[in-house]
């Protein structure tokens, strides 16, 4: 059996340990971590011998510490990475607010046939006329566009189809931009 001045000895052994490994954490998380144990070890049911055998060591309760404080320090700081992350992208959407798009204005194939063909004979365009909007008929509507005035977009939009008198759909012709 310990004597008082052992007692007082091994407490104080613990609670630097407790000191140094809780050295970075704030009281708070302090404190809710420790107060089950506190409260077991101060009930009067413990006798004093009860509490020097829950304070024995052996290898499998180092083993359990050891593993119930890395969980404790693990959720920690996974709970500390949740709050960061979940700010900034909370910030970010802050910052830019989501703009719904209304309705895209789109060329049917038979219209993008007519324009590579129109652009062929004019001379702005090369490639076959296979009705896809690939990137040298996208050159080739830019480079139509700046020398008709019509604002420079790379698209065959409803101006651009208008402009080379292609005959729009009934759709197309209901179409109104987003604003």
């Amino acid at each position: 059996m310990l004597s008082e001045k052992g007692r007082r000895r091994r407490r104080a052994v613990y609670a630097a340990r407790a000191r140094v490994f809780f050295e970075g954490l704030d009281r708070a998380c302090m404190i809710l971590a420790f107060q089950p144990l506190v409260t077991y070890l101060k009930s009067p049911y413990l006798t004093p011998h009860k509490r020097h055998k829950f304070w024995k060591e052996t290898p499998m309760k180092r083993l359990l510490v050891a593993s119930l404080t890395l969980l404790f320090a693990a959720s920690l700081a996974l709970a500390a990475q949740n709050t960061n992350s979940s700010t900034t992208s909370q910030g970010d959407t802050m910052a830019k607010p989501a703009v719904k798009r209304g309705p895209v204005f789109r060329a049917t194939k038979e219209q993008i046939k007519q324009a590579q063909a129109m652009l062929k004979t004019r001379g702005f365009y090369a490639g076959a006329e296979s009705g896809k909007l690939d990137a040298d008929t996208r050159v080739a509507i830019k480079k139509y566009q700046e020398a008709e005035g019509v604002k420079v977009t790379g698209t065959m939009n409803k101006a651009t189809l208008e402009k080379m008198n292609i005959a729009l759909t009934d759709k197309q012709k209901m179409w109104k931009p987003a604003m």
